[in-house]
């Protein structure tokens, strides 16, 4: 185990605690309120905002922007493109999260607009989305991943070459590349995938991080620690996903150095 990646998720996480950054969120129907409330919980500040007419002045006042297209439509598409290419002229931080890549001829095309419009500082997916995010053979099933993450690490270190950021690839193994660089996460528990929107929550935090962290491969890889550590925290208290949802907020609240000394598992 590292214990730089132990230190600088500490510091990080103290940092963003401090700062509270301003998060902007262009994301779903299903996740909004489970995204802003999980950023609340770890010390960020959420605002939601999808309006053609306000993205570029949310992206001017918030410190990272996240984008997710799990729930997409024509006018979306085109916020997306515009808060995408704002935040890339204010060298902000840019979080892509392709929900259902390759589900869709629509998903693929939105990606395309996207990374059009500019390139993300970090995409965070599961192993199909990343793959499919490349154009490679990943199969999507609904937004579920039907590849594991281990299948797509070269897929990952090609699409941060195309795009210049990282890559994040979630699953039992969090894989976090960029460039030459990788770090893997084995937090975590199996009851995180019968919650419906804890991968949207990863991205958000991937934000929340960003927001406070120029090093964008060290701040993925400390959004990931922690969402993993609060995936056990959630489980050690609950078995079942209803009241898991709401254990894995008060985790997020919860976390701080003990567990992170005690529980985190990467390189």
């Amino acid at each position: 185990m590292s214990q730089s990646i132990i230190q600088n998720t500490i510091e990080d996480l103290e940092n963003l605690r401090s700062k509270s950054p301003l998060v902007h969120n262009i994301t779903n129907y299903v996740v909004m309120n489970n995204t802003a409330n999980a950023l609340l919980a770890i010390g960020a500040s959420p605002i939601m905002a999808h309006a053609i007419e306000e993205v570029e002045e949310m992206v001017t006042i918030c410190s990272a922007t996240v984008i997710n297209i799990g729930t997409l439509s024509e006018p979306w598409i085109q916020s997306m493109e515009k808060a995408a290419a704002k935040a890339v002229s204010l060298n902000k931080p840019l979080i892509l999260d392709p929900v259902g890549a390759g589900a869709s001829n629509l998903r693929n095309m939105a990606i395309r607009r996207i990374l059009g419009a500019g390139s993300p500082s970090i995409i965070r997916g599961n192993a199909s989305e990343i793959l499919s995010t490349l154009n490679s053979s990943g199969k999507t099933k609904g937004v579920d991943a039907t590849d594991s993450s281990e299948s797509a690490v070269d897929s990952g270190k090609s699409l941060s070459k195309v795009t210049g950021g990282v890559v994040v690839i979630s699953g039992a193994t969090d894989y976090i590349l960029s460039g030459t660089e990788k770090a893997q996460i084995r937090n975590g528990d199996v009851l995180m995938t019968k919650v419906t929107g804890l991968g949207c929550t990863a991205s958000a935090i991937c934000g929340a991080f960003a927001a406070i962290q120029p090093n964008q491969f060290r701040a993925a890889t400390s959004a990931m620690a922690v969402m993993g550590i609060a995936g056990e925290m959630a489980k050690s208290k609950t078995s079942s996903p209803g009241s898991f949802q709401v254990a894995f907020l008060d985790a997020l609240y919860e976390i701080g150095a003990d567990a992170i000394k005690q529980k985190l598992n990467g390189e």
